[in-house]
């Protein structure tokens, strides 16, 4: 008797649970969709880096409308101006070859001076990051972690935020297929 009293008195106590914490736990949203990968701006002909060069030749700079982006020969790359989308109002994702790029408020321009347009359907390229766009999605991509940021007129998002060689699932090897 006593053993079937323990057992109504635990079924009662996980049913008042059920019946209390169930609604807070169905009330959780489901986690967003991951965000769709960067156009394969690589597919695209390269132009020139002569053509964008600033700083003396240790910079290219490029602009598709207000935004202006640069690949720097140390590495870093990024793209300031309008970011419909952004973080917390950010005007600046930016990152650097083999990094991850993120989101900043940048108080001035990164670049002021007069800088050519980047043709439609185009994209430059140094080293491991090539930038290109369509004529309405700019994007970066490093093809060294395959991380970058696309700039759309609707949405600005970063590209495999976690970096694929440093996090990885249990059990897996990036080294063996």
């Amino acid at each position: 008797m006593k053993v079937l009293t323990r057992f109504l008195i635990s079924a009662a106590c996980v049913a008042a649970a059920g019946a209390v914490y169930g609604p807070v736990a169905a009330a959780q949203p489901a986690p967003p969709p991951p965000p769709p990968p960067a156009p394969n701006v690589n597919a695209f002909p390269p132009v020139s880096p002569k053509d964008f060069a600033i700083y003396e030749g240790t910079a290219y700079a490029f602009s598709v409308g207000d935004l202006v982006c640069m690949l720097q020969r140390s590495g870093s790359y990024g793209c300031n101006g309008p970011l419909p989308g952004a973080p917390q109002g950010a005007n600046l994702v930016s990152g650097t070859m083999g990094g991850v790029p993120g989101f900043a408020a940048a108080p001035a321009p990164m670049y002021t001076g007069p800088v050519n347009a980047l043709p439609a359907n185009t994209r430059l390229s140094y080293g491991t990051v090539s930038c290109g766009t369509d004529g309405a999605t700019t994007s970066c991509v490093d093809s060294r972690n395959q991380s970058g940021f696309v700039v759309t007129p609707t949405a600005t998002w970063v590209v495999n935020e976690v970096n694929p060689l440093l996090a990885r699932p249990e059990g897996t090897n990036p080294f063996i297929n």
